[in-house]
């Protein structure tokens, strides 16, 4: 009787063939089930922290905080929180960092609203681990709103929260990576990640500021030679940045301002006179540094080393001047000098190209 089977190089085929079937398929059904099991996380957290929300504002402990951390205080009485962390030690509670935008932020610079690119909230971030296992970072807005006898105030949907109380960062999967947007990491209220604005530059009593750079000029539209206008497009830049005088428009180039505007496009400003004051306490050790406009540094000269590793001069004898945060007249904002053997405040025209700009880093 003839025998009929399979020889051993067919079953090593087939062996092969699905070995590279499985090897193309799993991956993709792993992953599918991932991002299902993040998205499910993320649907019931946000269900659970709405429900709390709700509560606060039927119970009248929603709004009335000034800072994060007396929100966050009363917040754990709704849903069960673990551990609190502030501003100083996020990533005890929140990983160290997260991918946003395609770029990787660290998270121990994400201290106050404004690294959520809520600038007028003035508050700073309180890093929180939820019984549940989700790790949140969370900025409060004292101007929340509540309504007890409103449905409106706290909404739960299928696309998520909609408060205006609070921004918040939260990972579904606690400290496990990715730890990337859109994926175990998702945000309520969350405009951008600012963490990324890097500390070029650390002084000597903690202040950071960006690398310094020229600022691009900003022009305005119909401005008049007494600062002021009446051009719809000059006010809402003035409201937004907080600016007291335009520059009139026969001037044209606005390079303060074009300072600013970078600044706060970062979620940032430009540095006041204090700061700057401390930067020339680092740039010129051992010498007496003036804060009375005009008036010369006396003893000790500029470290050309530390102001070239800072990018501010590319050899010992250049000299440069920074921008200051405060405007003086129309035509003019305040500044800092740094010269190779002196340092003062000073006040420069704000058609100036020359003038460079550092932004408070944090």
């Amino acid at each position: 009787m003839k025998k009929i089977g399979f020889t051993l190089a067919e079953v090593l085929i087939t062996l092969a063939i699905i070995g590279i079937v499985a090897a193309l398929t799993i991956p993709t059904l792993v992953q599918n089930y991932q991002e299902r099991a993040w998205n499910t996380a993320s649907q019931v957290f946000q269900r659970k922290l709405g429900e709390a929300l709700r509560v606060m504002n039927v119970q009248g402990t929603l709004a009335g905080y000034t800072t994060t951390e007396a929100f966050v205080d009363e917040l754990s009485k709704h849903i069960k929180i673990t551990r609190i962390c502030e501003n100083d030690d996020i990533t005890t509670c929140f990983a160290d960092k997260v991918t946003w935008d395609g770029e990787e932020v660290e998270m121990s610079k994400i201290k106050t609203s404004k690294n959520f690119g809520k600038d007028d909230w003035d508050t700073n971030t309180v890093a929180v681990q939820f019984a549940n296992g989700v790790n949140g970072v969370i900025a409060y807005n004292p101007d929340c709103r509540q309504n007890q006898f409103s449905n409106d105030v706290i909404t739960v949907g299928e696309t998520g929260i909609s408060t205006d109380c609070l921004a918040m960062l939260y990972d579904v999967d606690g400290f496990k990576n990715p730890n990337a947007a859109d994926k175990d990491i998702n945000n309520l209220n969350v405009n951008k990640l600012a963490g990324s604005l890097n500390c070029a530059i650390e002084l000597s009593d903690g202040t950071c500021f960006t690398a310094p750079f020229y600022p691009t000029a900003h022009v305005w539209n119909g401005c008049d030679t007494n600062g002021t206008t009446s051009d719809p497009d000059d006010l809402a830049f003035m409201s937004e940045h907080n600016i007291q005088y335009c520059l009139p428009s026969i001037y044209t180039d606005d390079y303060w301002a074009g300072a600013v505007k970078a600044c706060h496009d970062m979620g940032s400003s430009l540095p006041s006179h204090e700061q700057l004051d401390q930067l020339a306490r680092d740039l010129y050790p051992g010498a007496t540094i003036s804060s009375t406009l005009y008036e010369n540094s006396t003893g000790g000269s500029r470290d050309n080393d530390l102001a070239m590793e800072w990018k501010f001069i590319t050899s010992p004898s250049s000299e440069f001047w920074v921008w200051s945060s405060e405007e003086d007249i129309k035509t003019s904002s305040f500044t800092r000098y740094f010269g190779s053997t002196r340092t003062s405040r000073s006040t420069n025209g704000r058609t100036n190209s020359t003038g460079q700009a550092v932004c408070l880093a944090e």
